[in-house]
């Protein structure tokens, strides 16, 4: 039995959103390597995504099955993240991408946006 969790999605599609954002997030920073906007250096394991900044800094992206969230984990603090109406939102109604981009904008000292996959 499969039920579908408070996230609205089954295992299955959460594994496939999760992969679906892990993978853009990893294409997005080889956009910006390629055309020398930062050098953002990228480890993927399973479902963690730990991106080495040139400052020495790290934020970590974690897919947390069990629980349906996605976590990220910076510099500034930790957020969790549950599928809520079609979005990724955290407790404070913070999306996302939207904060990603704004942790990596600190971290990097130079403007970053993430976006969401089509």
């Amino acid at each position: 039995m499969d039920a579908t969790p408070a996230s609205g999605l089954t295992d299955l599609e959460f594994h496939q959103v999760t992969g679906r954002i892990l993978a853009t997030i990893e294409a997005t920073l080889d956009q910006w390597l390629q055309d020398d906007v930062v050098d953002i250096d990228a480890r993927r394991t399973g479902g963690l995504l730990e991106m080495s900044f040139p400052n020495g800094s790290t934020i970590v992206v974690n897919t947390q099955p069990p629980l349906h969230e996605l976590w990220l984990a910076a510099r500034a603090g930790g957020y969790h993240f549950r599928h809520l109406g079609g979005r990724w939102a955290e407790r404070e109604g913070h999306e996302f991408f939207e904060l990603l981009s704004q942790r990596a904008t600190e971290q990097a000292g130079t403007p970053l946006k993430f976006t969401p996959p089509a």
